[in-house]
């Protein structure tokens, strides 16, 4: 990437604490990084001189830049960790060994000790942290043992091997450290109230420390002792500013998804987080154009699928701002309230937000609103980019849903001459596939489209893009060359992750210069087509799933199902209401009907 290149993009770079990550035109993840202010940080790559030979080979291979916003620089370091181990990035060096942020640890045992360690070991034990100023945590535990004083001995204090007069006190106990719970000294439930002021001292709650650490200022500064004075402020400063949790690093979860949903006028903002083993390790954020108003709720759970499919997710839960309906009954859905999970939505909510502002500021500028002779233009800069023999001012692309394996349905959206021709796109329902299978479903729609416009003697058009991986595009290659088009089109396909596109037989994959007219209208026909899927797949799955379900109870017809699901949003709720709730959107008579059916249904059941 060029500093001009560079310039084009660095005003979407926001100055707040966070990760930055720079790829490859293959989509390689080369380095990540952390900074106090990204765009300062990010920018010096590239507007400063750099005498050091690896940068330099660094800057050069850089083709995409992408960001994760986080709320302080402290999680900014703990991410940059969690990102490198997660991904080993060639360029970095420091964090690919074993070595992570130190945790403080109240252990699950007798008498628990508390103490500093490397490990998170999942035997019940309390962990705070992880931290990144090692020396400032030391300094908080000695406070803590001068004031509370805990053991630190690993003996086994169980009740009956104290009984057994199994051990003496120790010098710990001599000095005023440890006030003896070995020997009887001290009893489980007087250890318990001071370990629960360490951990309300641990969890952020300092006051009492705080003002001992200024009496003990003011204590030297009247003796004239301003250098001892002047290090417990610096332990004071810090004290002040001390977070005991992490937002994107997090020994209590183990792995969950999570999603919030934004919206303006024309678009729906959704951001995905997936979280592996208490780390943050994916950030992406999607854009659903509003054709209607629909309910956020159903956006967000059918945007939340396809994200989980695509990232691959096996989380068994999801942290959502508002009620979503999942295709799992084993997937648990969480509305935080407080705590480190509505930390985590808050921390997605911000992503959102400046992937928001940024789409909103393109707008304005009229990125995407261009005269015909700019559509020409981006025409033309894809034809050299693509190296195709024609200016591709008909473009078709193709994209295959289904919601877990059921409802399979494809979508087909329309470019001539670089705006959507809206009267062209086609929704598909599958009809010779049996199962799921991605890839023959979408050589059947590809199959399905041009030998109806070969009967029908319609002009083909110049450019095919399959929205999905190297099997997809084999498919619909097969679907072409059945037809006899070889040689009479292209078709290339489009990587669901990377954006990256794929030539047949190719295996190396061409990536369009960030931010180019021509990726941009790439992008913007593979929006487009999940948009139109997405709407016909929620109908499919609508009508499917539950309208059927209330549409064949004898007396109940698609007006009042329809009413039914737009007052209570789902069959399942349906079912657990009374007859009198019932009767306020579908009248009486069919309340009692609806009503009858489940309850009879369950009972017999």
């Amino acid at each position: 990437m060029t500093k001009e290149e560079f310039t084009e993009i660095s005003k979407t770079i926001p100055h707040k604490p966070g990760c930055y990550k720079y790829y490859s035109s293959s989509s390689e993840l080369l380095y990540v990084g952390k900074a106090k202010d990204l765009r300062k940080r990010v920018s010096s790559y590239f507007n400063k001189n750099v005498d050091n030979i690896k940068t330099r080979r660094l800057v050069a291979l850089i083709r995409t830049i992408d960001f994760t916003v986080t709320d302080t620089e402290g999680d900014a370091f703990l991410l940059e960790n969690s990102l490198i181990k997660h991904f080993q990035p060639r360029f970095n060096i420091a964090l690919k060994d074993d070595k992570t942020y130190p945790y403080i640890v109240i252990k699950n045992e007798p008498f628990p000790r508390v103490f500093l360690t490397r490990r998170v070991i999942r035997d019940g034990s309390e962990y705070l942290g992880p931290y990144t100023g090692v020396v400032h945590v030391r300094e908080l535990l000695e406070m803590i043992k001068q004031n509370i004083p805990l053991r630190t001995c690993n003996l086994n204090l169980s009740q009956k091997n104290i009984e057994k007069g199994k051990y003496k006190v120790c010098l710990e106990y001599h000095l005023g450290n440890c006030k003896g719970p070995c020997q009887g000294f001290q009893t489980a439930e007087e250890y318990a109230e001071d370990l629960q002021q360490v951990r309300h001292v641990l969890k952020g709650n300092i006051s009492d420390v705080i003002r001992y650490l200024k009496q003990e200022m003011s204590r030297f500064a009247e003796k004239l002792e301003f250098e001892k004075a002047q290090v417990i402020k610096h332990k004071i400063e810090w004290m002040q500013n001390y977070s005991s949790r992490s937002t994107v690093v997090n020994p209590r979860l183990d792995n969950v998804d999570i999603a919030s949903i934004l919206s303006d006028d024309d678009n729906y903002y959704v951001n995905y987080m997936l979280v592996s083993m208490g780390s943050v390790v994916h950030v992406k954020t999607v854009v659903i154009e509003k054709i209607v108003d629909e309910e956020d709720g159903d956006v967000l759970s059918l945007a939340l699928d396809r994200l989980r499919n695509t990232f691959h997710s096996n989380a068994n839960e999801v942290i959502v701002p508002i009620p979503v309906n999942v295709s799992d009954d084993n997937i648990k859905v969480t509305i935080p309230k407080v705590g480190d999970k509505k930390k985590l939505l808050e921390l997605s909510i911000k992503n959102g937000e400046i992937f928001k502002a940024d789409v909103r500021r393109k707008s304005a500028l009229m990125i995407t609103q261009r005269t015909n002779e700019q559509h020409m233009e981006v025409l033309e800069e894809m034809q050299d980019a693509l190296q195709l023999t024609e200016l591709p001012t008909h473009i078709e692309c193709f994209d295959n849903s289904n919601f877990q394996g059921s409802y399979p349905v494809a979508a087909m959206v329309c470019f001539k001459n670089g705006k959507p021709a809206n009267k062209e796109y086609r929704h598909y329902h599958i009809k010779t596939v049996s199962g799921i299978n991605d890839f023959a479903s979408m050589g059947e729609v590809v199959y399905r489209r041009y030998k109806r416009l070969m009967d029908e003697h319609k002009p083909l058009p110049q450019l095919i893009v399959i929205d999905g991986g190297k099997g997809q595009l084999s498919a619909a290659v097969e679907s072409i060359q059945e037809l006899g088009l070889s040689g009479r089109l292209t078709v290339v396909g489009l990587a669901k992750r990377e954006e990256a596109i794929f030539f047949p037989g190719d295996s190396d994959p061409l990536n369009l210069p960030f931010d180019s007219a021509a990726h941009l209208l790439i992008r913007y026909i593979r929006d487009e087509v999940h948009r139109f899927g997405i709407t016909f797949h929620r109908q499919v799955r609508s009508k499917g799933t539950f309208k059927n379900e209330l549409e064949k109870i004898p007396g109940i017809g698609d007006k009042t199902a329809t009413d039914l699901l737009k007052a209570f949003r789902s069959v399942k709720n349906i079912r657990t209401l009374t007859e009198r709730e019932l009767t306020r959107v579908a009248g009486a008579s069919k309340a009692r009907i609806v009503w009858q059916y489940f309850n009879n249904k369950s009972s017999n059941e």
